[in-house]
């Protein structure tokens, strides 16, 4: 059973690798069997996250190319392909999220957050898909959210962004399936993370919120998504396609429970 979810000889492209549930999820991919590979427009940030793989004993290479940018992300494929080899998985992970009101929110801004967390899994997947439509073989993930199924305030376009990132998962395994390519998503729940560090303390309301909220009764580990992760990235997931797999403790199970039920 352990050869239908091993990674052995298989290289993985993580967008935003770099940090927190991308390398997270690269890391898990990485000792699964995987050669990790990891873009950055920082090239500081990537050095860092490089040594970090190593030290975990991990193969991992690191390019520079913004995700947003069709020309640099083509360049940056096809010298991926020529120097380390085939791209077999792809995690589009990279994104930005901006908390503004809707009324307050900026065309320039809305368009920004769309550019990161939509059109640039589009570019990537687009660049990765025209090498494995050759192969005929290959994994792409997409990094939904709860904001694929859900709205909350302040994040009007991080929540269109991922919406229509479920839309366009589903749409690319449509035209992609008869190539063997599987296209799927994975949706986290509330994570455990530097970012979330300050909220995730005893008494502050979003902490007590979520514990509530969540019928797991807890935050999520990065290393929750690890699984998810590795199985749609496998063989095992060979007939799985247009997916979202929401990795949230149960919270899009149930409509919650009144605040005085323990």
């Amino acid at each position: 059973m352990t050869s239908l979810f091993t990674l052995t000889g298989k290289r993985a492209l993580i967008t935003g690798g770099t940090h927190g549930l991308g390398m997270a999820m690269a890391k898990g991919l990485g000792k699964a069997g995987a050669h990790i590979i990891i873009n950055d427009i920082f090239p500081d940030k990537l050095q860092a996250a490089i040594q970090e793989y190593e030290a975990s004993g991990l193969k991992a290479s690191g390019y520079l190319f913004d995700v947003t940018n069709a020309a640099a992300v083509r360049e940056g494929i096809e010298k991926i392909e020529k120097e380390i080899g085939p791209i077999d998985i792809l995690i589009n992970n990279a994104g930005i999220i901006k908390r503004i009101p809707a009324l307050e929110m900026e065309a320039e801004d809305f368009r920004q957050v769309i550019d990161v967390d939509l059109v640039a899994p589009f570019i990537v997947s687009r660049e990765v898909a025209r090498f494995m439509v050759k192969r005929q073989e290959g994994k792409i993930i997409n990094m939904c959210s709860m904001m694929s199924e859900l709205g909350r305030n302040t994040v009007s376009a991080y929540a269109a962004a991922k919406g229509g990132l479920k839309m366009l998962t589903r749409n690319l395994a449509t035209e992609w399936a008869k190539f063997n390519i599987q296209v799927n998503g994975i949706g986290p729940g509330y994570f455990a993370t530097e970012q979330t560090a300050p909220i995730r303390v005893n008494g502050h309301p979003f902490n007590d919120f979520i514990i509530h909220r969540t019928p797991a009764g807890r935050w999520g580990d990065p290393e929750d998504l690890v699984g998810a992760a590795i199985f749609l990235s496998s063989a095992a997931s060979n007939f799985v396609n247009g997916q979202i797999i929401y990795v949230d403790g149960g919270i899009l199970a149930t409509i919650g429970k009144p605040s005085n039920e323990a």
